[in-house]
This record gives structure tokens, sequence and C-alpha cells, in this order.
């Protein structure tokens, strides 16, 4: 089992930047893909930006390319998500998800975090 903590959530003006983290403990010796979804009001789980093992293979929706950034450090752990020039739809909770291998279907991923709230205001 992996368990996954998001952090860095928060209110945010449009066009500003905000960094979140996701923190994986428990059986984390597995090379696993990381993923970062989005889940707004009424709306389906949104796939946003993952990250192969090595880093070596990135994907990014095409809403956020060129804004929003994925990394991971596998000493600590942590993937994260950097997101500049920060837009009102950008409003979601956002979820970090681990899974074997690079997708950006939620069905891939077999592990999820509990999620962080970003708030955009105009």
């Amino acid at each position: 089992q992996v368990q996954l903590v998001e952090s860095g959530g928060k209110l945010v003006q449009a066009g500003g930047s905000l960094g979140l983290s996701c923190a994986a403990s428990g059986r984390t010796s597995g090379s696993y893909a990381m993923g970062w979804f989005r889940q707004a009001p009424g709306k389906g789980r949104e796939f946003v930006a993952s990250i192969n093992w090595s880093g070596g293979s990135i994907y990014y929706e095409d809403s956020v390319k060129g804004r929003f950034t994925i990394s991971r450090d596998n000493a600590k752990n942590t993937v994260y998500l950097q997101m500049n020039s920060l837009k009102p739809e950008d409003t979601a909770v956002y979820y970090c998800a681990a899974g074997t291998y690079i997708s950006g279907s939620p069905l891939d991923y077999a592990y999820w975090g509990q999620g962080t709230q970003v708030s955009v205001s105009s």
C-alpha cells in the first residue's frame, strides 16, 4: 500500500502562483508513476499532469501546458506541481495519484491522496 498526502492548496488571486506537494509513504520502493488530477464542483476528475519514475517522461493536459510544471524527488518520496499564471477555471480539489505506468487516465492509478483545495479568485 502507498499513502499519499497532498499539501499546499489555498486561495490565490488570478495570475498568481502556487506550489503543491504530495508526500508518499508506505510501500514506496516501487517505481511508481505519479499523476496530478483535479475535480471542480459538479465536474468529473480531470487529468492535469503526470510523470514517470525517472522524470524522463512528462505529460500535461493542454490547458495547463506552459503554466504548470510537475516534478519529483524520489529521495524524498515527493512529487510537486508548480502552478503559475493561475486562472479562476483552475479552481478545484487537486489530487495526486500513484500508478504502475504514466497515464492520463485516472483508471490507471491505484493509489490516491485525499486532495487539497485550490481556489483562484478573479
